[in-house]
């Protein structure tokens, strides 16, 4: 019987739209967990690729390129856009675009769907929110919206999957037959600017009309050309009076006129005052300037809380069976060199990092929630009369509330800030918001310090410390960008303009994929650091100079890391921290959550009981028999954790954002003076 093979073909599919338009939803209904994230060639603007099984003989990746609301690029990610669209990113070829389309703003999508159609590239348009236009009194003819447009128009709703199967069969369609490409463009683009079209031809090989006139707009923002090349069509450009805001304004006149022929064509709306949508009424509520920040306060107040409750007893069953682990291993196994590694090494860096997971998915998960269901930009709106007594404005908020997840994509996420004073700041402070790194120290030093008491008979106390550590980080945000405002000299006025979307049920598939994600990266990324620093920690630990070749368990302060600990301690003693917290606060650089991982191993070395960490630090010592871990000293590591810059990737990455090692190393110094400081006058206080 012959063998039949099927040769599989693979295919780059472009997913673009304006922002909020259902593009992320679409993207992880395509991909499910199939997906990465890096970044594009040269630039740090996340890359989202994923790869999707079309048919049994087809498959995509598919990109999902920064959201957009035209083709004239203003940011860094825009450019992104620009250059993968334009066929100027040699590591990135597209074969076929979707452009998500928002039903319920159909005219203000349309602006950019139309500039993508005139591309000449193949085009399948994705038509979503169509239960928000519904709400809207508005009805898509979804075939009439086809001719006019000359492009696949598919109705989809990726929170419920709806549309999907559809959407693949078209995109199977488009790739075997090729259809061809609408024979004229949406609108008259040649008479637009004939002679910069006819100059930019000279230089470049564009696919039509408008490529060659947003390139004329926008040439000098682009590295695909060369300086001289620059110059050259400048030159030629001037000579001809060209004048790219004149041009922009025109087409965009242009094409708000044919896209109100096709709205009066194939969309039925209800006069819009005979509804006032819930969203509106909602907003009326909690963006009131009172009741607003009340309500807000309230949000953080159950996401902290939910931290500790939720994640408890995981937690706790999680770190009792490794203590079982750890006991049933020392009792059947010889005491030997690898015993030793296995137990103190290993098991100790795993325990570490697994004991976590719980609260970082839930963190994530909660934060998914609020940005699915459209509160996250309402924070923005609502903080930016804050941000602007600190010096930078509304935009500043996204980067720091996304730095409670990580500070690295969260200083990535300022350059949609246009204002370079605002932006430098914002870089600048973000560091400042406490991340998930954050998160596995202050659960320990919380849990260790304040009682596990119940207010009201509902509410944790520690969860009350814990959402106030994360508020102090923000203070302190905007305390440091104001003073910092009064030294970077850049004059430039900004204008906080942004969309609010409607309010959403959150897609509690996209929450669980995120929270799946995000514990992945925690353990493949952070956990592979906590890992190998625990093996080196426990050769450390274990090994000294001197005649013997092992130290003893009971020589733990002869081996090589005692030696470094105690050599610092003695600048380390007037904020109350120990030698082995000495070692920790060194360790923490790689990563802050290499804290736990490094006081596991340290005590494991250090003790031959099957306690948890937590029963081990709580009954640490001095040389003097004095308790290491009371409310002073923990208040005091808590500070210093709140403030220290303890990431090498942050400040990898402001060098990369700044082009300059002098701003990451200015925030170093202040960061580290501060939290010297604050944590000197906590315990010399509470002492």
């Amino acid at each position: 019987m012959p063998i039949t093979t099927h040769l599989i073909r693979t295919k780059n599919i472009a997913l673009v739209g304006n922002p909020n338009s259902g593009k992320s939803s679409l993207f992880n209904s395509l991909t499910g967990l199939h997906q990465k994230v890096g970044n594009f060639p040269g630039v740090t603007v996340d890359k989202k690729t994923g790869k999707c099984a079309l048919n049994e003989n087809l498959t995509a990746n598919i990109i999902d390129l920064p959201g957009t609301y035209s083709l004239y690029p203003k940011s860094d990610d825009e450019v992104v856009t620009f250059d993968v669209l334009f066929d100027d990113d040699p590591a990135v070829k597209i074969d076929i675009v979707i452009v998500v389309v928002d039903a319920s703003n159909l005219k203000r999508n349309l602006l950019f769907c139309s500039q993508i159609i005139d591309l000449k590239k193949p085009v399948i348009v994705a038509l979503t929110m169509l239960d928000i236009a519904k709400q809207k009194g508005i009805v898509i003819d979804v075939n009439g919206l086809s001719r006019e447009l000359g492009t696949p128009v598919v109705a989809i709703n990726p929170r419920n999957i709806k549309g999907i199967n559809e959407l693949k069969k078209q995109i199977s369609l488009t790739e075997k037959f090729k259809p061809e490409l609408p024979a004229t463009d949406f609108i008259d683009n040649y008479a637009l600017g004939a002679e910069a079209i006819d100059i930019v031809r000279k230089y470049k090989s564009v696919s039509s009309d408008l490529s060659a006139i947003h390139f004329a707009a926008v040439f000098q923002k682009l590295k695909i050309i060369s300086s001289e090349t620059k110059e050259k069509l400048q030159a030629d450009l001037n000579a001809i009076s060209f004048n790219k805001t004149r041009i922009q304004v025109e087409e965009t006149l242009q094409r708000y006129a044919r896209i109100k022929k096709i709205m009066h064509a194939c969309v039925v709306e209800n006069d819009p005052l005979k509804r006032e949508l819930f969203s509106q009424k909602t907003d009326s509520i909690l963006l009131h300037p009172i009741y607003g920040y009340a309500f807000l306060l309230f949000v953080l107040f159950i996401l902290f809380q939910s931290i500790f409750w939720l994640a408890d007893f995981p937690m706790q069953w999680i770190d009792f069976g490794f203590s079982k682990l750890t006991a049933f291993f020392k009792s059947n196994l010889t005491d030997n060199f690898f015993s030793d590694l296995f137990i103190n090494g290993i098991l100790a860096g795993i325990n570490g990092i697994v004991i976590f997971i719980p609260q970082i998915m839930i963190l994530f998960g909660l934060i998914t929630v609020l940005e699915d269901s459209g509160y996250m930009s309402r924070i923005s709106f609502l903080t930016d009369k804050l941000m602007r007594s600190a010096g930078l404005n509304g935009k500043s908020v996204m980067p720091m509330i996304s730095a409670m997840a990580c500070a690295v994509p969260a200083i990535m996420a300022a350059r949609t800030i246009e204002n370079k004073k605002e932006k430098l700041i914002t870089i600048l402070v973000t560091p400042l918001m406490s991340c998930s790194a954050r998160l596995p120290v202050y659960t320990v030093l919380v849990s260790l310090v304040v009682p596990n008491q119940r207010i009201l008979g509902i509410f944790n106390m520690q969860g009350f410390v814990m959402m106030a550590l994360y508020l102090l980080g923000f203070f302190m945000a905007l305390a440091l960008a104001k003073v910092l405002s009064w030294f970077i000299s850049i004059k430039e006025r900004s204008i906080f303009l942004m969309e609010l979307p409607v309010y959403r049920m959150p897609q509690w598939k996209n929450i669980l994929l995120t929270m799946i994600q995000k514990a992945r990266v925690f353990v493949f990324d952070a956990g592979k650091i906590i890992f190998i620093i625990s093996i080196i920690l426990w050769a450390l630990s274990s090994y000294g100079p001197g005649e013997k070749s092992m130290i003893q368990k009971t020589d733990l302060e002869q081996s090589y890391a005692g030696i470094s600990g105690k050599a610092i301690e003695p600048s380390i003693r007037p904020l109350g921290f120990d030698w082995k917290i000495g070692i920790a606060l060194i360790t923490s650089f790689a990563a802050r959550e290499v804290f736990v991982g490094t006081m596991a191993t340290l005590y494991s070395v250090d003790e031959e009981d099957s306690k948890t960490l937590r029963q081990k630090m709580e009954t640490a010592t001095f040389s003097d028999g004095s308790k290491v871990y009371t409310t002073a000293t923990g208040v005091s590591l808590l500070l210093f954790y709140a403030f220290a810059l303890q990431c090498m990737s942050t400040l990898a990455i402001v060098k990369r954002e700044t082009g300059s090692w002098k701003y990451p190393l200015l925030q170093f110094v202040i960061m580290g003076c501060l939290a010297y400081l604050s944590s000197l006058l906590a315990y010399q206080v509470l002492s």
